[in-house]
C-alpha cells in the first residue's frame, strides 16, 4: 500500500488534535508515515503509532525554533524524498498552510487548502471544500505532482488504530535561505483555560448584540458550562469588546465545531464565511428576521441577557 506523509503540530511532544485527524483521514489513501520537527519530537512517537502511523521521522535542530518557516519545509522535502508518498497531508494552521505551499513550489505539485474530507479515487486523493462562504462544496483533486493538501480541524474523528510507529531519525540539510528570517523574541499567549478555537468541538460566539465588552460574561459562562471555546464577530472585536484572536469570519478565523452558537449576531456574510461549516448551528438573537436563522439548525429568538443565562443554568443542571 502506497506511505501517506503526514506533517505533525504538537508542542513539546504533546500531539494537538489535528494531526490525530489528519491520521484518520490519511488511513483511507495508505499507511500514514508521520513527520515530526522541534523539541520532543520522539515523544509524539507513542500517540502517533496508536493512531495509525507505521513510520515516524523526527529531526530536531535549532533552526526549526530559531528561524521562520523554511527550515520546515526543507525538513518535509527531506521527508518526501525519503518517503516518496502519495500524498502530503498537514493541518489547516497559518504556519503549516505555508509550509504547504512551499513544498508544493519546490516538488512542482499541485496543492489543495482547507479541505474538509477526504477520499481515495481512481487518479488520486479527491478532497472536499467548502467555497464562496460555504454557500457550495467543490470536489477537487490534483492533477500534477504529488497532492499537498491542507486540511481543516474537525473534519474526520480521532480513531485509535494501532500501528508499528517506528522511529527514524530523518537527516535534513539546510538550505542558504533557511535562516533568512530569525526570531527574535516569543511571548508566551495568556491561557484562557478554554480549547483553541480552531480545534473546539463546541464554540459559542457573542456579536454586536453583546452590547459591551463587560457582558462578554454571559458569553463566556454558558461557553464554561459546555466546555467550549469563546468566539466574536468581527463588529464585537472592531469595537473593542472582545481580543482579535477570537475573531470568527472572513478576516478571522474559520472553524468547524461540531456546535456552533451565535448570540446577537446577525449572520452578515462575513461572519458565515468563517462558521458556515459547522456541524450544527445554533442561533439566538431578537431580530425574527436576523440573516443568521437562513442557516441555523436550530433558532431562538428572544433577549440574549434573558436566552443565553437560562440555557448556562440549564446545562449546569443537567451536569449536576
Amino acid at each position: 500500500m502506497a506511505e501517506v506523509l503526514v506533517y505533525v503540530d504538537h508542542v513539546d511532544g504533546a500531539v494537538r488534535k489535528p494531526t490525530l485527524e489528519l491520521l484518520t483521514l490519511a488511513r483511507r489513501l495508505g499507511d500514514p508515515v508521520a513527520l515530526a520537527l522541534g523539541p520532543g519530537a520522539e515523544n509524539t512517537a507513542s500517540a502517533l503509532a496508536e493512531h495509525g502511523a507505521v513510520k515516524v521521522l523526527t529531526a530536531d535542530a535549532a533552526e526549526f525554533a530559531d528561524y521562520l518557516v523554511v527550515p520546515k519545509v526543507d525538513a518535509l522535502q527531506a521527508a518526501y524524498e525519503a518517503v516518496s508518498p502519495a500524498a502530503v497531508l498537514l493541518p489547516s494552521s497559518a504556519e503549516a498552510k505555508e509550509i504547504a505551499a512551499r513544498l508544493a513550489v519546490r516538488i512542482g505539485s499541485g496543492i489543495i487548502t482547507d479541505a474538509v474530507d477526504l477520499e481515495a479515487g481512481e487518479a488520486g486523493p479527491v478532497a472536499t471544500q467548502s467555497v464562496f462562504a460555504a454557500a457550495f462544496s467543490t470536489r477537487t483533486r490534483v492533477s500534477k505532482g504529488t497532492p499537498v493538501i491542507t486540511v481543516k480541524p474537525n473534519s474526520a474523528p480521532v480513531e485509535a488504530a494501532p500501528a508499528a510507529g517506528a522511529v527514524e531519525a530523518l537527516s535534513v540539510s539546510f538550505s542558504a535561505k533557511a535562516t533568512g528570517t530569525k526570531v527574535v523574541s516569543r511571548t508566551a499567549r495568556e491561557s484562557t483555560g478554554r480549547p483553541e478555537l480552531t480545534e473546539a468541538a463546541i464554540v459559542v460566539s457573542g456579536g454586536r448584540g453583546v452590547n459591551g465588552a463587560e457582558n462578554f460574561a454571559v458569553i463566556e459562562a454558558l461557553a464554561d458550562s459546555l466546555g467550549a471555546a469563546v468566539g466574536a464577530s468581527r463588529a464585537a472585536v472592531d469595537a473593542g469588546w472582545y481580543p482579535h484572536s477570537s475573531q470568527v469570519g472572513q478576516t478571522g478565523k474559520s472553524v468547524s465545531p461540531q456546535l456552533y452558537i451565535a448570540s446577537g449576531i446577525s449572520g452578515a456574510i462575513q461572519h458565515r464565511a468563517g462558521m458556515q461549516t459547522s456541524k450544527t448551528i445554533v442561533a439566538i438573537n431578537k431580530d425574527a428576521e436576523a440573516p443568521i436563522f437562513d442557516l441555523v439548525d436550530y433558532g431562538v429568538v428572544g433577549d440574549l441577557f434573558e436566552v443565553v443565562p437560562q440555557l448556562t443554568d440549564e446545562i449546569k443542571t443537567r451536569k449536576g
